[in-house]
């Protein structure tokens, strides 16, 4: 599991004309090629009467799938510059698909590609990207006198309180990065003389809104 990456937040969709031709942008997760393959069908259903529904998605830890598809624009102009933006933006498990509504002015191989560049682009956008951070859900039970002084602490650390647990002793919970495990563990210990009994939880992705 990578300890970090780029995704889309969900689904969007946004519209731009150029030309007088309508580009509609539909974006979303996608973390198969299955998943991908049935969104793409969705969207090509919808606008079954399109000029084009041309598409890409780039699924995987390290990107081993990705598929580009033109749907009938000159070849290269289309699903590989879709494929471009989300490798450029360093996106992983997303599908885009572009419907193209042909208004009557023929863009040229260059206009095509930076036309469907953009619309994935706003696409992107209109969806949202989010950082997926891998964490680690670390429990540290101490006496309830602890409880105070110990969650001030962990509010203005550089760790994620998750939640409180008021058991037989206080059970605190925090999201903790792989990496820094072993560095929370060791200030937690010292930080409570070593009456707090930590221990390793759930492991799971967290995810924060980037700008794009």
């Amino acid at each position: 599991m990578l300890p970090r990456y780029y995704t889309v937040k969900g689904y969007g969709e946004t519209e731009i004309v150029i030309e007088k031709s309508r580009f509609i942008a539909y974006v979303s997760r996608a973390e198969t090629e299955e998943e991908a393959q049935d969104f793409i069908q969705t969207i090509k259903k919808k606008h079954s009467n399109a000029t084009h529904n041309c598409s890409a998605y780039l699924i995987g830890e390290n990107d081993q799938i990705q598929k580009a598809n033109d749907d009938g624009e000159p070849s290269g102009t289309a699903g590989v510059p879709i494929l471009e933006v989300l490798k450029k933006k360093q996106l992983k498990d997303t599908a885009v698909v572009i419907t193209r509504y042909f208004g009557g002015i023929k863009l040229g191989a260059g206009g095509l590609i930076r036309a469907y560049s953009k619309a994935t682009s706003e696409g992107l956008k209109a969806a949202g990207i989010v950082e997926r951070k891998l964490m680690r859900i670390m429990h540290t039970k101490v006496d309830y006198t602890w409880l105070g002084k110990l969650e001030n602490a962990l509010r203005s650390s550089d760790y994620k309180l998750k939640e409180i647990n008021y058991l037989d002793a206080v059970d605190i919970e925090a999201y903790v990065e792989e990496s820094q495990i072993e560095s929370f563990m060791e200030w937690m210990t010292e930080f409570t003389n070593g009456q707090g009994k930590i221990m390793k939880g759930t492991q799971l992705y967290l995810e924060e809104n980037i700008k794009l």
